[in-house]
């Protein structure tokens, strides 16, 4: 899509890139916008149905038919807005590219999101999670909050941007493997470096700490993730006969996890893995603090009965500014009902630690299995994968138009946050394409990230369009 007729821009505005709702009240871009959010509400839902039941599982390797179908889909989708798509094959899933070209004069901006999902056990869920239900404007679906509703929710804002000559070229990059960690991802950068160059990017795959306070991330949490296993025998063996100077594999790798980290604690005990941690400032604390977190909230939020401490304060730096380490499965011996009297042979424990700015995860994954090494020799620790930790910055001219914009359209300033998860991508584009990086994400807690009954609704998608072309409006007016 080119774009030539231009508003005209204020000078007195073009230095912070701000414009007052005053302003705002007078430009033809504002006075048609709240229209066009509510006469896009029925295209919008249609989309989040189409995509979301497509299983686009990247986890699963019989699904990589329905992550290209998947692909496909929002390709049409970018070519019904005008934008330029194609599909970049990798060695995996291919990465979904669109461009909306406004003139090689203005700046430009790439917007991230991802379409791959999570896995959904139907059993968990109160309908097929592959089966997209609305109801009095909340969406349930695996997908709808991670990501597919925030991606389409920027698409339609970058449209509406483009279609009313706002000076701002638009990079639309949908990947199709962030939730196995991005492995190529870096692979679709590197062949497409020279279509990607661009002044900021944009990423919507973040979650508010509450529905009443807006939040803006400025970092994530990196992590390492590992297997233990360890083999005592040939074969599970009968306890009666065997039963006391046989080794238990399942006893002794829940030792080695205890002698690891403090389980009412949740501190790691491992030698050196906080030397490289720097603590969140009280500056960052109270930016914490002001997102409107309360631990009640959380609680319930995540369906969580009791929590290792209940301090707001002291939950907010463990979730956003410090590393953690947790077992995801044991797995070995009899799984079935009743209890069938074996030892086992062979146990295996799923282990990830999420990290902190400054950590590197191959030495933490080195201290892990030298400590693992002393502490039982015969546990063989394994590297699966890792991502590196980000941080950004919470101030300068596009966090001021990142921030300017969430108030414009929620009607409330935002809380700095650090995100706890990861975002494998953002690393890679950090590294490569080396420009500022900025998070407005659409998603809340209650929306269920990667658990069951997962869902978004159109107050956050409606407010997300209305904050998106602002702050499109105001990144284009910025110096370059």
């Amino acid at each position: 899509m080119t774009v030539s007729k231009l508003r005209p821009h204020n000078p007195e505005t073009i230095q912070r890139g701000e414009i007052t709702d005053r302003m705002a009240e007078k430009d033809p871009l504002y006075n048609r916008l709240d229209s066009y959010i509510k006469d896009s509400r029925t295209e919008f839902e249609d989309k989040l149905a189409q995509v979301v039941e497509v299983p686009t599982i990247s986890m699963e390797p019989e699904r990589k038919a329905d992550c290209r179908r998947g692909a496909e889909l929002v390709r049409e989708y970018l070519e019904g807005i005008g934008a330029e798509a194609e599909l970049v094959e990798t060695p995996g899933n291919p990465v979904v590219l669109g461009r909306i070209r406004a003139g090689a004069t203005y700046p430009t901006l790439t917007i991230y999101n991802h379409i791959d999902v999570q896995p959904a056990d139907p059993e968990e869920w109160h309908k097929d999670p592959f089966t997209f239900f609305k109801q009095d404007g909340r969406y349930e679906g695996r997908g709808t909050t991670d990501d597919k509703g925030p991606a389409l929710t920027a698409m339609m804002a970058a449209r509406f941007a483009a279609g009313n000559n706002v000076p701002l070229n638009i990079n639309i990059v949908w990947e199709l493997e962030e939730e196995i960690g991005s492995p190529n991802f870096e692979h679709f950068v590197k062949n497409k470096a020279a279509d990607l160059q661009c002044d900021s990017m944009l990423v919507s795959d973040t979650i508010w700490i509450s529905r009443n306070k807006p939040a803006i991330p400025y970092g994530l949490r990196g992590a390492v993730m590992m297997t233990m296993t360890l083999e005592t025998g040939a074969k599970d063996v009968h306890s009666g006969l065997t039963g006391g100077p046989a080794r238990n594999p399942i006893g002794e790798i829940c030792k080695v996890i205890s002698e690891c980290h403090n389980a009412d604690t949740g501190r790691v005990k491992i030698r050196g893995f906080y030397d490289d941690v720097q603590p969140a400032t009280q500056k960052e604390l109270r930016s914490f603090l002001d997102s409107g977190f309360t631990t009640a909230k959380f609680k319930a939020a995540h369906e969580l009965k009791k929590l290792r401490f209940d301090d707001a304060s002291r939950v907010l730096k463990a979730i956003m500014a410090e590393p953690t380490f947790e077992v995801h499965g044991i797995t070995g011996g009899y799984q079935g009902p009743g209890v069938k009297t074996v030892v086992p042979y062979r146990a295996q424990a799923r282990i990830s630690c999420r990290l902190v700015p400054n950590q590197q995860p191959k030495r933490i994954f080195n201290l892990i299995r030298d400590f693992v090494r002393e502490k039982n020799p015969d546990v063989k620790v394994e590297f699966i994968s890792a991502l590196a930790p980000y941080i950004g910055e919470f101030d300068g001219p596009y966090a001021e138009a990142a921030a300017e914009a969430t108030r414009f359209a929620f009607g409330r300033r935002p809380a700095f946050t650090r995100e706890g998860g990861s975002i494998g991508a953002v690393v890679t584009m950090k590294k490569y394409l080396k420009s500022p990086i900025l998070f407005l994400g659409l998603s809340l807690p209650e929306h269920g990230y990667h658990a069951k009954n997962e869902n978004f609704d159109w107050g956050m998608a409606s407010g997300g369009i209305k904050m998106f072309v602002r702050y499109f409006d105001q990144i284009s007016r910025l110096p370059r």
